[in-house]
């Protein structure tokens, strides 16, 4: 028998096993009976309306059965609400091939559909249309001067809230820092690319499995879209190869696999290409203007925090992007309006810690300039700043470790070695740079129901319809479960990734642990009243008149806590229940329990990130040698999948420092580096040193669990970290991510520094 996991214990993934040796079934990998296979034509233009599609040539090769377009697809609503979903934001949502007019590049225009992939993909070439193209734009620049406040709000925005004179104070600061800063587009690119394997059960229902972040979503979705009853769809999503946000809404290729199965009564699989991932959601670009004024300590007088960050022009996609460094520092006079501007792309959407990773890290490099200007030492400019409650919204946290963070991060990084000059430090032919910055995001709690099944032979099945999309949910929810009554690991299956399950969310924004962890922990605790119950009635019972929070479930055994020695067994008090089968089902939501005061409260988690680069005097080149981070997350499930969540989010903070940009050639209106070839994302030689300290953040309040999640604080702050240690090291300032060898080389170097303290 195993080992009672417990929460706080480093328990490996116990879908690690099926992932490592190919057990582990994707979207794309389920083989219905009589599987059809469809392949996506696209848009050679970025804006227009369709002329003429020919597709004789198509449908002559052997083994197709239809080409569907615009032309000859079934009957579908009209009306937009029918195409929204949880996560949509206000506009009309895309629906592909619904009339002749293109809106983005790459636009599905077509799907092919044969009795193999090999012949849907040669069809799919000799698919000859005729386009009128109209004039489009992609360009930032020129979209800016036409740039509007949101109406409409999404669901989680909240706009900025400025307080006090910030103007004022900005024109009358002794120290006063301006300058602007610029994010690339970013593009997701999971491991795994979305697809969807349509199974028709020939009963009008269907089975779909797809590459999504929330199954029921989906379900919803399809259903609405397409005629359908929920109980006639179920939509399966057990393993997520990566997804970063990008699964968090129906994508195109789950309804043109639909589409394609109800019109044909048949089986069908659509799968992009790694090109095809440029076609849908990304990381908008951003330009955030940001002016600093501070006395002459460095304690910040005023704050001004002006974002814009581009969106389709058929839906408003916005960011909580211009508040992170309200909300953190303590400023009496601060400013902030965000703003979008109408590009002619696919509407961007939430990719890991959306706003924050663009917000906080703009923010934190120009901290960092505020540092130099004022003379003070980065690091303590930021105690000199730090606020005990949410600076913006004036609350209390319900917790805030961060000066704990600074302060073990620093040590363990060695800051007190740094000389303050930039370009003074070496090592050999290279410059040696140490940066730092603060990282902060919210910690959710959603609604999330649980099931928790225990059998007379002391198995025990918990199951919730939420996705792991590489977290750890599997293992958590174990975790939880196996804590809670008692059960070692291999005497408990999950089941997970099902829209037959409980309800659960998408899975997003790092409240999973949190939110399924409470369902589960509720569902397991009504089984343990029950057999508490049962075994307390025993003839001769050792739980006779004690009370049920005086006991605890371990090593199979309900034990009375204050004396080990009366216990009575599980598996005797499943038999005194009289039952084969023992069933709950509870729901978790915000509110429930100690919850109710904490919902007037902050609640968010925090980081502190110091970076080491080296950076060749000649040739530019940075290597990022040292990350140290601190997180302060509450309540830690399980070190090791946290840990790793934590270097995640590090990996890709170095990679929007110092690689990740998708390019656009404006001319055509389309993504061009459209391949793992040209779109740069750190490999392992890029990675060297990350060392991740979880600060102890006891916190009742946040959620029933203590948690509040890790998917999204390891990228916020990093690449400021890293952009701030490569001024150190070179003396130049690069405020446009991704610092690259081109921007460094041409970039005169930064005026010496005052004196630091």
């Amino acid at each position: 028998m195993s080992a009672i996991p417990k929460i706080g214990q480093p328990v490996s993934r116990i879908d690690g096993v099926e992932k490592v040796t190919g057990a582990a079934r994707y979207a794309a990998e389920h083989f219905p009976p009589g599987l059809l296979y469809g392949w996506i034509v696209s848009s050679a233009v970025a804006r227009g309306r369709v002329l003429r599609i020919d597709d004789a040539a198509a449908r002559a090769v052997p083994g197709v059965i239809e080409v569907i377009t615009h032309l000859n697809r079934p009957h579908l609503p009209m009306l937009d609400h029918s195409y929204s979903d949880q996560v949509a934001p206000p506009g009309s949502p895309f629906r592909a091939l619904h009339d002749e007019h293109i809106a983005f590049s790459a636009q599905p225009l077509a799907v092919v559909v044969a009795e193999t992939l090999e012949a849907a993909r040669d069809a799919a070439s000799l698919v000859v249309i005729d386009y009128e193209a109209s004039p489009h734009n992609t360009d930032m620049a020129v979209a800016l001067p036409d740039k509007f406040k949101p109406i409409r709000k999404r669901m989680g925005f909240q706009a900025p809230k400025s307080r006090g004179d910030a103007d004022g104070a900005l024109a009358a600061a002794p120290v006063r820092h301006h300058a602007s800063y610029t994010l690339s587009t970013h593009h997701h690119n999971p491991m795994e690319m979305h697809a969807a394997t349509v199974h028709w059960n020939g009963d009008g229902s269907i089975t779909v499995f797809d590459k999504t972040q929330g199954a029921q979503n989906t379900q919803s979705y399809l259903a609405s879209v397409f005629g359908f009853s929920k109980d006639q769809v179920r939509v399966r999503n057990e393993y997520v190869g990566g997804a970063f946000g990008s699964g968090l809404r129906p994508q195109y290729h789950v309804y043109l696999a639909t589409l394609a199965a109800k019109m044909l009564r048949r089986s069908v699989r659509v799968a992009m290409t790694r090109q095809q991932m440029f076609s849908h959601v990304h990381r908008p670009q951003a330009e955030q203007h940001i002016s600093l004024g501070s006395d002459a300590s460095g304690k910040l007088l005023a704050i001004v925090n002006d974002a814009t960050t581009v969106t389709s022009r058929f839906e408003h996609y916005m960011e909580v992007v211009c508040n992170w460094g309200l909300m953190n520092y303590t400023c009496d006079n601060a400013r902030a309006e965000y703003t979008l501007a109408e590009v002619d792309t696919y509407t961007p959407g939430d990719m890991r810690a959306p706003g924050a990773a663009t917000g906080m890290t703009l923010f934190e490099i120009a901290m960092d300039e505020l540092a130099y200007a004022a003379g003070v030492c980065p690091l303590a400019l930021r105690g000199i700043n730090y606020s005990d409650k949410d600076a913006m919204s004036d609350k209390p946290f319900t917790s805030k470790a961060l000066r704990e963070a600074y302060a073990q991060a620093a040590e363990r990084f060695g800051w007190s070695r740094r000389t303050p000059a930039p370009r003074s430090m070496r090592d050999g032919q290279e410059l040696v740079g140490w940066g730092v910055a603060t990282g902060m995001w919210d910690a959710m709690f959603m609604k999330t129901s649980a099931r928790a099944r225990l059998t007379i032979a002391g198995e025990l099945e918990v199951s919730c319809a939420t996705a792991d999309i590489g977290t750890g949910t599997y293992t958590v929810m174990a975790q939880v479960a196996g804590e809670a009554l008692g059960i070692p690991l291999d005497r408990i299956k999950i089941k997970l990734g099902d829209s037959d399950l409980p309800a659960a969310p998408v899975e997003g924004g790092s409240w999973g642990a949190a939110s399924t962890g409470a369902a589960v922990q509720l569902a397991c605790q009504s089984i343990a009243a029950e057999l508490y119950k049962a075994a307390q009635k025993m003839e001769g019972s050792p739980l006779a008149g004690t009370k049920r929070e005086e006991i605890v479930f371990a090593d199979g055994d309900l034990i009375l806590a204050s004396e080990p020695t009366r216990r009575v067994s599980l598996t005797a008090a499943m038999q005194a229940t009289g039952k084969q089968l023992l069933e709950a089902e509870e729901t978790a939501k915000p509110g429930i329990g100690g919850m109710i005061s904490a919902m007037q409260k902050a609640r968010n988690t925090h980081s502190a990130i110091f970076a080491e680069v080296k950076v060749d005097e000649e040739l530019g080149v940075v290597r990022v040698t040292r990350i140290v981070i601190a997180v302060a997350a509450g309540r830690i499930i399980n070190p090791k999948t946290a840990r790793s969540q934590i270097l995640g989010g590090v990996v890709m903070g170095i990679g929007m420092a110092l690689h990740e940009e998708t390019l656009t050639d404006h001319r055509l209106g389309r993504f061009m580096n459209h391949s793992f070839a040209e779109y740069h994302i750190p490999v392992n030689a890029d990675i060297d040193d990350i060392d991740v300290i979880f600060v102890d953040e006891p916190d009742a309040e946040v959620t029933p669990l203590g948690v509040k999640g890790l998917g999204e604080i390891g990228i916020v702050g990093t690449a400021a970290a890293v952009a701030n240690a490569v001024f150190h090291a070179t003396g130049t300032r690069v405020r446009s991510l991704p610092v690259t060898i081109d921007k460094l080389l041409a970039a005169p170097q930064g005026s010496a520094p005052p004196t630091l303290r």
